[in-house]
Order: C-alpha cells, then sequence, then structure tokens
C-alpha cells in the first residue's frame, strides 16, 4: 500500500497503519510516476478522501491497467470540478467511483470483519473527544493540522 501526502508525520502514520511505501508530494515532481515506480506499473486501487483536484487526478493517473479510483466525499469550491486524464481512463480501461458513505445493508459484514481481527479501525483513532469538545474538532478537520480519527466518547 502507498501513501501519498506532503508531510512526513501524516506518512509515518500511514506506515504505522499498513502503507508499505510513502511518496512526499511536496518534493516529487511526477507523483503518478512515483507510485507508477512503487508498484511495478500502477496501483491495483486508488482512494481519494482528501478531494482535492491535483490528488482526485495524481490517483487516477497512478493506475495500472484495468485499475479502480474511488473517491471519497465531495470536492468543493474551485476543486469541485476537477481535470481528469480522460485518455488513461480509456487506454487502461479504469474504472471510477463515487462513494459518499457505506449503506447500511452493509453494516454486518463489515462489523464481522471487525470482530474477527481483519480489520482493526481502532489502529486510526488518535484523539477522544467529549460532545463539548466536538464543534472545535469539527473545525480543525478544514486545517489538515490533525492525523487519524477523533472520537466523540463521552457526553
Amino acid at each position: 500500500m502507498v501513501a501519498v501526502d506532503i508531510k512526513e508525520a501524516a506518512l509515518a502514520f500511514a506506515r504505522r497503519v499498513g502503507a508499505t511505501h510513502g511518496v512526499d508530494a511536496s518534493c516529487i515532481a511526477d507523483v503518478p510516476a512515483a507510485i507508477r515506480d512503487l508498484t511495478g506499473g500502477g496501483a491495483h486501487l486508488s482512494l481519494d478522501a482528501l478531494g482535492s483536484r491535483a490528488t482526485c487526478a495524481w490517483s487516477v493517473a497512478g493506475l495500472r491497467k484495468r485499475g479502480r479510483h474511488v473517491q471519497v466525499g465531495l470536492l468543493l469550491g474551485a476543486d469541485q470540478d476537477p481535470p481528469l486524464p480522460m485518455h488513461l481512463v480509456i487506454a487502461r480501461e479504469l474504472e471510477l467511483l463515487g462513494s459518499h458513505g457505506m449503506a447500511a445493508h452493509a453494516y454486518p459484514a463489515l462489523l464481522e470483519l471487525i470482530r474477527a481481527g481483519r480489520l482493526q479501525p481502532e489502529r486510526l483513532v488518535q484523539r477522544t473527544v467529549t460532545l463539548e469538545e466536538a464543534p472545535a474538532e469539527l473545525i480543525a478537520l478544514g486545517e489538515f493540522q490533525r492525523m487519524g480519527v477523533s472520537v466523540i466518547d463521552r457526553f
């Protein structure tokens, strides 16, 4: 698994939770080429949850033939209509999927993967906050200063 970020701390966190490689996009001119090099021809699956024009296009361009890209959440403002390398989508027969949440009927299968230990979402939890602290935590999301997941655990 290849993680891409502009902060070494975020890449280190990604390695701790399973990434085998980290690409520092702040110092690499061609991020998709770096991904293709690290994966021996391109990723089978890319997932962009940041939602910027650059990360979306890089994710698609870093795929191998018949790869699949998942765009999680909406791209907003100036990023809402990113230029995509459609020549690669066609030439490599890529799949592009959008996701804004998981359907409730799929929860039992997901929870079974967690119960069996195949998924370990607790490894992503970095902070627990109270309900009173939640508004400030939500505001901090837009500042991209924190890593991992915050959980509201007390009312």
